[in-house]
């Protein structure tokens, strides 16, 4: 009888886990010379590129960040456009380093899919758009509807949920990307278009009529939105980390692409510590002492992020609520660097 001898990648794939990371990630993004970034590609604010192939958005930016922490180049990034069923596997297989791409933090996702969240970049919440002319002011007026929505997300699952929770009736229609999605509820195929209320605001810009649509007021979900990276490198998983909390910490003390050469000087010990001029924080991470630096001076804090791809500097004006700082009324905190 043969001996049958299994790799553990091809283990892995029969009994469907994920292949933990190699506690080398950030070697082999240097050995490669560049960051591979998994987002959205169809979203307007977070992630899509433009007709020239020059891409946007919130969670770009974040990407572009962890390359200028680690090359002190904000462009050594390329950005892979993955749907929403297929992101999990591009991260779990290792064809994309980091997954920046409006998704969801849930407990199921950080179990089981050999995964970790590594913080929350953008506090949403899930809504509707409907054609005004259908006369509909709030989501409990939408039984016997038909909703369209994208296929493989929270939004799915939320959508059913909330409608059984207020005992309603439900037409979904599904479809496997966002595009598609929006497509039908444009053309009238559906009544409604859910999504997390962040995107409603983007998608509604490529409505044949956006004037003619509205957004309901109800919000039905948390979603908190983050970067994933993948089980076994702790190394990476910090960077990962560390560079969304380090955004946070330069927007709260006023550090700013325009003024981060004179906070270099500045004799605030906090800020000191934070651009390197003083302890070695950033090589604790396997970085060079002026990360956060880099990170700001080639891409900004978040507030500047923020504010260029979905506040009031962008097309979508989406105003800070929730994702203002922690000193502003808002729920973002970037723990201390020391």
């Amino acid at each position: 009888m043969k001996r049958v001898v299994l790799t553990l990648a091809v283990a892995s794939a029969i009994v469907g886990f994920a292949m933990p990371a190699s506690a080398a990630t950030l070697d082999d993004i240097k050995a490669r010379g560049a960051l591979n970034c998994g987002t959205n590609g169809q979203l307007p604010g977070f992630g899509m590129p433009d007709p020239q192939g020059a891409w946007t958005g919130l969670d770009v930016d974040f990407c572009r960040a962890i390359a200028a922490a680690i090359f002190n180049d904000a462009s050594k990034v390329k950005f892979v456009p993955l749907s929403a069923k297929d992101r999990f596997t591009a991260l779990q297989s290792g064809d994309v380093d980091v997954l920046a791409r409006n998704t969801t933090w849930t407990l199921s996702r950080d179990t089981q899919l050999g995964l970790n969240a590594t913080g929350v970049d953008y506090y949403d919440g899930q809504g509707f758009i409907i054609r005004k002319s259908l006369k509909v002011n709030s989501a409990l007026e939408l039984n016997d509807a038909a909703i369209c929505v994208q296929q493989g997300t929270t939004t799915e699952l939320n959508l059913t949920d909330y409608f059984r929770t207020n005992k309603m009736r439900l037409k979904t229609v599904t479809f496997a990307t966002l595009d598609e999605a929006l497509k039908a509820y444009d053309t009238g195929r559906c009544d409604a278009f859910t999504a997390d209320a962040s995107a409603l605001y983007s998608v509604r810009l490529k409505l044949a009529k956006p004037d003619d649509n509205v957004v309901l007021p109800e919000i039905i979900s948390k979603e908190p939105l983050g970067p994933y990276v993948r089980q076994g490198d702790d190394q990476w998983f910090d960077i990962v980390r560390w560079v969304l909390f380090a955004m946070f910490n330069a927007e709260e003390l006023n550090v700013t692409q325009a003024n981060a050469d004179e906070q270099m000087k500045s004799a605030n010990p906090e800020i000191k510590r934070m651009l390197g001029a003083e302890g070695n924080f950033g090589e604790q991470l396997g970085l060079t002492k002026d990360w956060v630096y880099r990170i700001v001076k080639l891409v900004g804090n978040y507030g500047e992020v923020f504010e260029r791809n979905v506040g009031q500097g962008s097309p979508l004006k989406i105003a800070r609520g929730l994702n203002a700082l922690w000193t502003k009324g808002g729920l973002h905190y970037g723990p201390p660097i020391r």
